[in-house]
Formats: C-alpha cells, sequence, structure tokens
C-alpha cells in the first residue's frame, strides 16, 4: 500500500476538503483520503502508486493548486503494531 501527500493551496473550509475528498475518490481507487484545509493537504492511502499528472489534473479540475506531491510505502498500525516490533 501507498501513502500519498498532497501539498494543496486554496482549500478554505471544511466544504473544501469535502470537494476534494470527492474529487479524488471519483478519480482513483482509493481505500481512505482525508484533507485538511488548515494543513493545506490531502493524505490518500491506496493499494497501489497512484499517477501524479493525473493528480495534478484533478487537483486543477477544483480549482485549488498543487504545491507538491510525495509518496511512501505504508503499513497500517493497529492498536497492537507495538507488539510486532
Amino acid at each position: 500500500m501507498t501513502k500519498t501527500t498532497l501539498k494543496i493551496d486554496g482549500m478554505m473550509c471544511g466544504m473544501c476538503e469535502s470537494h476534494m475528498n470527492d474529487a479524488i475518490r471519483n478519480a482513483f481507487n482509493v481505500k481512505k483520503v482525508t484533507s485538511s484545509h488548515t494543513a493545506g493537504e490531502s493524505v490518500i492511502i491506496s493499494e497501489e502508486p497512484l499517477d501524479e499528472a493525473k493528480l495534478a489534473e484533478v487537483v486543477g479540475e477544483t480549482g485549488y493548486t498543487l504545491e507538491g506531491i510525495s509518496s511512501e510505502p505504508y503499513t497500517k498500525g493497529g492498536r497492537f503494531s507495538f507488539l510486532k516490533k
């Protein structure tokens, strides 16, 4: 699984976050997406790495500005994940 973090400029409220989440869900097959207007980012969890060009296109179509993309491997940390170390 992959965790992709988008730095986004222009989100001002909870409706902006919802709008961004919906746009990402409609364009990609994702496990989870959360956006924060205060942090200025969207965090996406997906099975496969996402196409960065398409991500930029989706963000641009919503009227916001994509300022950066970073990806890293993601492992789910559950309640007892500390026992696996």
